[in-house]
């Protein structure tokens, strides 16, 4: 093994709040750490809903300006056919598409959100909370699940990432 390959470090920026975009950086967090990578995660802004313990179990899927939500995610044979956006906007679509979402990865035994957090902090991961962001959102170190190690400002994570590939999701 080379001294590089002793060395690869990850780094993901979750800067979002949204179920669909949670799991990017949990599951290629997952991978790398089978792969011997070391793995930093760093939240902030809606990102931090990720973490935070009030708000890991609810996150949600909009289908309001979201191109990629197929009506055949509802088991529909409608092809690419989207769920046009007047339909977003009905009392109840966000929680459908979100029931749907959650069925279909459950299906698949998909970890939820809190049990990747769990595994990748089991597995060595480190995950970081944003200064400026839970400032800005008046948060505590409390109100943040269990295994992130603290909050730090953007430069505190960019000294220790120095040298990581990092992936901005």
């Amino acid at each position: 093994m080379t001294m590089a390959e002793e060395n690869r470090k990850i780094a993901f920026i979750c800067s979002k709040g949204t179920l669909d975009m949670a799991y990017p950086a949990l599951v290629m967090g997952w991978a790398a750490l089978g792969n011997g990578i070391d793995v930093t995660i760093f939240f902030t802004f809606w990102g931090l809903d990720l973490i935070n313990k009030h708000r890991v179990d609810h996150l949600e899927i909009a289908p309001v300006a979201n191109t990629s939500m197929k009506m055949s995610l509802m088991g529909l044979n409608t092809g690419n056919l989207g769920i046009p956006n007047i339909m977003g906007v009905l009392p109840g679509m966000t929680a459908f598409a979100t029931k749907i979402m959650k069925d279909k990865m459950q299906k698949l035994e998909v970890p939820t959100v809190r049990e990747y957090l769990e595994m990748l902090v089991d597995g060595g991961a480190k995950l970081y909370a944003c200064k400026m962001s839970v400032d800005m959102f008046g948060l505590k170190k409390e109100d943040f699940v269990e295994g992130v190690e603290d909050i730090v400002t953007a430069g505190d994570f960019m000294d220790m990432t120095e040298g990581a590939q990092i992936i901005f999701i």
